[in-house]
């Protein structure tokens, strides 16, 4: 049984208090059979160190792009272009909207994925999407670039069925992190249940949103396991079925080998 973290942000653990370092992170994953990651990117500045500490490591790939909240100093379109170029780079992200913690910047932040968007189809790479309260403006947008012409996946989602459809009209992907396991996600948890198995990712977006069992931990790639297994259970279908079906879209999406 293999396990995929399809979105986590390895560089912003708390390593020399909660974790040792990213070896032990990564070895920790890989004794509950977790053998791959995406390290997503939510700054430019910050990206070049995180290519370094991820460098070691063949099994974690990398995404390039400023995070909807990270707005300042806003994304360099041309220097975003020219990080993406990188090998290790599998993904455009991540970007997007968020209306919930940040409405004053709307303007901004649609700038922002708008520019992220053309980078990817220039690259032919994937996108990751955050969207939050911003479901009809994301979606417009994604339309009106052509975002269609890459595809990607809407990570840690939360909203509606009819996004996720929409979305999936379009080529992408929908991953599903820790929040579902939350006693308050009814909601999401019934978008789960009927999202296809052929379109759906896992994640842990760790450091943040550990799942049940581990609230109020830092959550980390391990944990990604928990996840699988409340969604298989919530599915009611075996964890092994889960496993293959997430990590085999995971691959296909982001149009890799297992190494």
């Amino acid at each position: 049984m293999l396990f995929v973290d399809s979105h986590c942000h390895l560089d912003r653990l708390s390593y020399g208090s909660k974790q040792t370092d990213l070896a032990d992170v990564l070895a920790k994953a890989a004794a509950r059979q977790v053998g791959y990651f995406l390290c997503v990117s939510v700054t430019q500045q910050q990206f070049p160190e995180m290519l370094t500490a991820i460098a070691p490591y063949p099994q974690v790939f990398a995404s390039c792009g400023v995070h909807p909240l990270n707005q300042d100093p806003g994304v360099d379109a041309p220097l975003l272009l020219e990080q993406a170029k990188d090998p290790r780079v599998v993904a455009i992200g991540e970007t997007g909207l968020d209306y919930f913690y940040s409405p004053e910047n709307k303007e901004v932040q649609q700038h922002s994925f708008r520019e992220h968007i053309r980078v990817a189809r220039a690259l032919n790479k994937p996108l990751i999407i955050h969207t939050r309260d911003a479901q009809e403006d994301t979606l417009r947008i994604m339309t009106e670039e052509g975002a269609d012409q890459v595809g990607g996946v809407l990570h840690c989602f939360t909203e509606s069925l009819e996004m996720a459809e929409a979305a999936m009209a379009m080529g992408f992907y929908v991953s599903i992190s820790g929040i579902v396991t939350f006693k308050s996600a009814a909601a999401l948890q019934e978008v789960v249940k009927a999202l296809p198995l052929s379109r759906l990712l896992i994640e842990t977006d760790s450091p943040y949103l550990a799942p049940v069992p581990h609230r109020g931990r830092e959550n980390e790639p391990a944990f990604v396991v928990d996840v699988a297994q409340f969604i298989a259970d919530l599915r009611q279908i075996p964890l092994a079925e889960l496993a293959q079906a997430t990590s085999d879209n995971f691959f296909a999406l982001f149009k890799l080998a297992r190494q």
